[in-house]
């Protein structure tokens, strides 16, 4: 047998056929494949002259296989899906989770780290579920969750604490000494109060600076605390949030401590995960390194 009568048919004209050969139909073959009906066409005729029989039969309104196309249709699906195996078989795995958390956990703390992450593990790919509401692990098809609060958080859950929340007051660098002398004169009454949702200015008045809270404060309120530091960066104002938040954009001079006083709250973090997870060990390798980075390793 010489080396021409031993060469194999065009993959393209091979796919063609077969996925006609499914639908029975050049114009559903076009749309899967995403090329022209014509071209589809062109394909099969091209593989019959080239194997020199028919493979369908051409009817005024469908096309039907031939005994000879049925046949080599059988076999050429066996051979594509020898070929998906094989590929699949040598690719990575791929992983999806996905990780629930608050939209300002997500902005201040999470998504700055997660390069680091895809970089040590490209056959993740992690989903960020951001929301105020608590997402559900069944319906919501939540993996792992970063809660606020005290465990237990549900039966069938566990948690692990990831930072305890101690709440600090912070301000454009502009605003230091304005803040720092209203301490001093005790009389809040010239600062801009930026509040959020969970609204702690009148706990750590009272209980970090030992004041009394007033109502004559000027204050902006935001739905997000990330949106308050947000404020607070621009100088727009005074914002509370956990101490963790915000070190990086104290690192950088974006933002200072505008008062020494920090406030123990009552909502730590938590990485929560069900006791019996859908990937068990794609979920401890994120669970593992979300509480690494606490310590910064």
């Amino acid at each position: 047998m010489n080396e021409k009568s031993n060469r194999l048919p065009s993959l393209n004209a091979l796919r063609a056929f077969e996925v006609t050969s499914r639908h029975l139909s050049f114009k559903s073959a076009a749309r899967e494949l995403g090329v022209t009906q014509s071209a589809v066409a062109q394909l099969v005729r091209g593989l019959e002259r080239e194997l020199g029989v028919k493979l369908f039969l051409r009817l005024p309104k469908q096309l039907a296989l031939t005994d000879t196309g049925r046949v080599y249709g059988s076999d050429i699906r066996r051979a594509f899906q020898l070929i998906g195996d094989a590929t699949l078989a040598i690719k990575p795995q791929q992983f999806s989770l996905t990780i629930s958390t608050t939209p300002t956990f997500a902005a201040k703390w999470l998504l700055p780290r997660l390069a680091s992450f895809t970089a040590a593990h490209p056959e993740f790919e992690l989903r960020i579920l951001a929301s105020e509401s608590l997402a559900s692990f069944q319906t919501d098809g939540v993996d792992i969750a970063v809660r606020q609060g005290q465990p237990p958080f549900g039966p069938g859950l566990k948690a692990e604490l990831l930072f305890e929340q101690h709440v600090v007051a912070v301000c454009n660098p502009a605003l230091r000494h304005a803040a720092a002398d209203a301490h001093a004169s005790e009389n809040l009454e010239g600062l801009t109060l930026l509040r959020d949702t969970h609204n702690l200015w009148p706990q750590f008045i009272e209980t970090g600076l030992h004041l009394t809270p007033s109502s004559d404060v000027k204050g902006l309120r935001f739905n997000h605390t990330s949106l308050a530091i947000d404020a607070a960066i621009a100088g727009q104002g005074i914002a509370l949030a956990s101490d963790f938040l915000v070190e990086a954009d104290i690192a950088a001079g974006r933002l200072v401590r505008a008062f020494s006083a920090s406030v123990r709250g009552r909502h730590d973090f938590h990485v929560v995960v069900p006791r019996e997870p859908r990937h068990p060990g794609p979920t401890d390798i994120v669970r593992d390194w979300l509480l690494a980075q606490r310590t910064g390793n």
